[in-house]
Formats: C-alpha cells, structure tokens, sequence
C-alpha cells in the first residue's frame, strides 16, 4: 500500500513535502498573494487555491460556497476510509493518486455500475448514482459534469431511499440544468461543497477532495506526533 510513515520522526515539513512538489507550493504561495483577503480561513482556503490552481481562474473564491461545517465531515470520512464517488472516470482518475498516497480510500466512477445504455429520458450518470450510492453510504460524492447525477442524488436522499452522502462536491459545468442543480444542492440539508452558476468540472470537482485528503492527512501526521 502506497502510504507514508507518520512516525515521530518525520516532520511536518517532511510529510507536506510527500504530498506537494515544489512548483505546487510556489504555485500557492503566487495564488495566495494574488487572491488576497477572500474572508475563507484554514481548509477552505486551501481547498479554494486548490481549486484555483488546477483551474487557473483568478475569479472562483465569489462562487465558490460551504455549508457549515462541510469541510471537517468531509476530512473526518475520508479519514475514516469512505469511499470516494465520482459522476466520471476523468474525475475518479484524478482523485485516485492522492487517495492511495493518504488514507487509501476506494475511488469510483458511477458509471462502472451505470447500465450500458442510457434509460429512456434519463442518463447513465444517473442511473449510476442510483446503483452506486446503495452500495457505497456515506461515501464522499463529487459531481463535476453531470447535472442529473446531482438532482438523481437530491432526490433520493430526499426520499430517503438510499443513505445520505458525507459530503456532496457540487461541481457540475455548463449550461442546460447546472445552475438548477446546484441551486436544489444549496436548499438541501446535505453536506455541501459547490461552485455557483456554469462554472465547475470534473478538474475542480476532483482538486476539491485532493484539497481535503492533503489537509486531513497533514492532520492526522501532526496529532501523531509527541
């Protein structure tokens, strides 16, 4: 298994050093002064120069939104193993690598247990979201292209039919019912992490949850130090 020892002996400069290259420190460090005050402290603001960082867009920290207490249920579940759900293979290749360097959470698209064809009026993320979220609960789910994969899940958990999420990274980009979606995300009572209007992607979806497996193993090193 792909981990790194967190034994007394190894710093925190040394545990942050196997996680980040140097280009992506000195990137934040760039970011970080470019963005100057956003009023977003610790994880959130690390998972905003994240997001920044992969996507190059200066103008992200206006749309980006949290619901109370989103980031720490998020960290705790990754912490604990939860899996890792994604609406595409892009994504869950993205999230795969910081996964396995930390707490080795399993990583799935939905569209492994999706039907091969799409159901009449529906979607193959859908239809996968549905399957997936039986049978992975309380996992992490991002959502970064798929619109319905989002509303399938708000409806769902709303029925109350399959277990609600950890936490839900609402990322969906475009045109045709993005901006519904994370709007029907925002009323829910789920866990949320999302990027209002058209923006998002499966790129920032997955720098979201890599921002939050960085933070919860960096504190995971430092609790197990003397």
């Amino acid at each position: 298994m792909d981990r790194f020892d967190s034994s007394p002996e190894r710093t925190s400069c040394d545990v942050d050093a196997a996680l980040d290259h140097p280009i992506f420190r000195e990137s934040v460090r760039r970011i970080r002064g470019w963005l100057g005050d956003t009023g977003l402290e610790g994880v959130e603001r690390e998972l905003l120069e994240r997001l920044v960082h992969s996507s190059g867009d200066l103008s992200l920290a206006p749309d980006l939104r949290f619901s109370p207490g989103a980031c720490a249920a998020g960290m705790a579940a990754l912490a604990a193993g939860a899996p890792i759900l994604t609406d595409t293979a892009m994504a869950a290749a993205a999230v795969a690598p910081m996964a396995r360097r930390t707490f080795a959470n399993p990583v799935r698209s939905v569209l492994e247990v999706a039907p091969a064809v799409a159901p009449p009026g529906g979607t193959r993320a859908a239809a996968g979201m549905a399957l997936a979220l039986a049978a992975y609960p309380g996992a992490v789910v991002l959502v970064g292209s798929a619109p319905t994969a989002l509303e399938r899940l708000l409806e769902l958990t709303a029925a109350g039919t399959v277990p609600a999420p950890a936490l839900v990274i609402g990322m969906p980009v475009g045109f045709v019912g993005v901006a519904e979606s994370k709007r029907h995300l925002a009323a829910s009572t789920l866990p949320q992490i999302r990027l209002e209007g058209s923006k998002g992607g499966a790129g920032l979806a997955a720098a979201a949850v890599n921002a939050l497996l960085r933070r919860a193993w960096l504190d995971q090193a430092a609790r197990e130090r003397p």
